[in-house]
């Protein structure tokens, strides 16, 4: 471009161009600045008074110079010179500052300010650095699996649009991979883009994994150069699933061995420790030499008893790899005998057995009308609270819901027992007439009076407990009168009668039929008067014996004392003494 300043002044600028020299003192000054920023190059510069004029360029590889910015210090006036690739980008301030905006990875040049006077040219050069920031590491081209003992492409670290270009490593769970042959093998490449300049990294990573490397992450980095130094950009983690193969297998029983009943449906499940896990096996059953091909799980429905033993499974391509386990299937039987409704007469003996059949021992109860017995029923000879309804219940208490019971409804017949007995009143007024009823089915009382009388109350009755009950009538006799009491039910038709002499006639009562309950008080007194009185008879029967034992003695002193006196018919007569008081 040329100068406004004249033709003079274009010689002298001329001269002084070839002529330009350094200030003493600058040495080269760099500029750094990142991609797509400002480049801003102060003229490192004292700008001398009689400044004609400022002017930048930069020197071409081959060294031959590129004006680019003019500014005449008297005009104030700024050009710039054609140069397409700094078109609308430069901007030169008074005091000689070059901006260039959008900074490109060509701007990496040698720029020179250059100060001209009319005898004289100072010159000023700037490097400037371009620096762009790669993108984030990515891991690409990721292997689905690894496999344990074969070299394998882990992936590629991919890192795009860097300047200058950088480094990356690859990382195991945050410990640096060295390459390493036949374990570890690193290959490198950088391309770089001819319109802009910039440079992708990639890195592929070729891996032989082991069972160690189960979830372990891996990453890698890129290292590059900034403005203000080196600088590291991390990648994502990728955790890749390994493949091994199975190196033990094990088998698992649902539901669990201990609970396995007649009935069930007992599932097997196979398993390999591989991954990825085998998907079929061979399952031995009890007695069964071949296997059965089958998926990782084998039904066997409603199991029964001899379904116990062991059961094994394999791998199909490894016969040798077996797992097995013994299954007891647990069993339960009851057997009552007899069982159901049973009808006995009263008196007669009944045995009754539950016999028990069982994979473990087992417990027993029994039960009669929902109350516990406290042992098992035996009956020799029936009464009519025997009847009822008897259950023999027995459980494996650790096989949840092996129960079993039966039951047997007993019932005790009898024909119609009858008792009648009468009380006078204190009042001496009326009678109370009761008949005393027992047998099963229940009777049906009815009485017949024969002879002249009132009845005072109507006819009342007892519960109906154990086979008896009663029913009593009140009545006042003027004169004696038979009362018959009829009991029918349907075994048999039973009548039994009593006479009643008038109230004015005294006469004897009979006792009422006592309960079963005071039955059992009379009979422990009754046992109670038994042991006085044979207490009384061993005492009685004891004294006798001392008594004897000292009159014996007594006897036998005399006849010493009659001796010494030696007066027989003394002793005639206290032998006869003796004799009298013996008898």
């Amino acid at each position: 471009m040329e100068s406004k300043a004249g033709p003079s002044c274009r010689l002298v600028f001329c001269l002084l161009i070839s002529a330009a020299v350094l200030r003493p003192g600058l040495g080269w000054y760099t500029v750094n600045s990142a991609y797509g920023d400002t480049i801003i190059m102060p003229c490192r510069l004292d700008v001398p008074q009689n400044l004609m004029f400022g002017k930048w360029k930069y020197e071409k590889p081959d060294g031959s110079p590129v004006f680019i910015a003019f500014r005449s210090s008297t005009k104030k006036s700024v050009q710039y010179d054609d140069v397409p690739e700094y078109k609308d980008r430069l901007s030169l301030s008074e005091n000689y500052t070059l901006s260039i905006s959008n900074a490109r990875i060509s701007d990496e040049k040698r720029f020179v300010c250059m100060l001209v006077t009319e005898d004289n040219v100072f010159e000023a050069p700037t490097i400037v650095k371009v620096f762009k920031q790669p993108s984030k590491p990515e891991i690409v081209s990721k292997a689905p699996f690894l496999e344990t003992e074969q070299l394998k492409k882990l992936g590629d670290c991919i890192s795009k649009d860097s300047y200058p270009d950088g480094n990356i490593t690859w990382y195991r769970n945050g410990k640096v991979l060295q390459p390493l042959e036949g374990v570890v093998v690193l290959i490198f490449k950088k391309q770089m883009d001819p319109v802009t300049q910039l440079y992708t990294m990639t890195s592929s990573l070729e891996y032989k994994a082991t069972k160690t490397d189960i979830q372990m992450p891996f990453t890698c980095s890129v290292m590059y150069y900034g403005p203000s130094g080196q600088k590291t950009l991390q990648s994502e983690q990728a955790i890749f699933d390994i493949y091994y193969p199975t190196e033990q297998v094990t088998i698992q029983v649902l539901p669990s061995k201990n609970a396995i009943k007649e009935g069930d449906n007992i599932t097997l499940t196979c398993l390999g420790n591989g991954n990825p896990p085998p998907e079929e096996f061979l399952f031995y059953l009890p007695g069964q030499p071949e296997g059965i091909r089958s998926s990782n799980t084998y039904t066997l429905t409603d199991v029964r008893r001899n379904a116990t033993g062991d059961y094994k499974c394999s791998l199909i391509d490894k016969k040798s790899m077996i797992a097995s386990t013994a299954i007891t299937v647990h069993y339960l039987d009851l057997s009552l005998n007899p069982s159901g409704e049973v009808t006995k007469q009263i008196g007669d003996a009944l045995p009754v057995s539950c016999t028990i059949s069982a994979s473990r021992n087992a417990t027993v109860v029994w039960m009669k009308d929902n109350i516990r017995l406290r042992s098992s029923p035996s009956f020799s000879s029936l009464h009519y609270q025997d009847a009822g309804n008897y259950v023999c219940e027995t459980a494996l208490q650790e096989v949840e819901g092996l129960r079993k019971r039966e039951s047997l409804t007993l019932i005790v017949e009898g024909k119609p027992q009858i008792k009648m007995t009468k009380k006078t009143d204190p009042s001496g007024l009326s009678k109370t007439i009761i008949c005393h009823v027992e047998g099963f089915p229940k009777p049906a009382i009815q009485w017949t009076i024969t002879g002249s009388g009132s009845v005072i109350n109507q006819t009342e009755e007892s519960p109906y407990i154990n086979g008896r009950y009663y029913s009593k009538i009140i009545i006042s006799p003027e004169e004696n009168v038979t009362l018959t009491c009829t009991a029918e039910n349907q075994l048999e038709r039973t009548v039994n009668s009593l006479n009643v002499s008038a109230i004015s006639i005294p006469e004897h009562d009979e006792a009422d039929e006592i309960s079963d309950e005071n039955r059992e008080k009379v009979n422990d007194q009754a046992k109670l008067i038994v042991g006085i009185v044979v207490g009384l008879l061993l005492a009685a029967l004891v004294a006798g014996v001392v008594y004897w034992l000292y009159m014996k003695k007594s006897k036998t002193a005399s006849k010493h004392v009659n001796k010494d006196l030696g007066n027989l018919e003394e002793n005639k007569k206290l032998e006869e003494n003796n004799h009298k008081t013996e008898a």
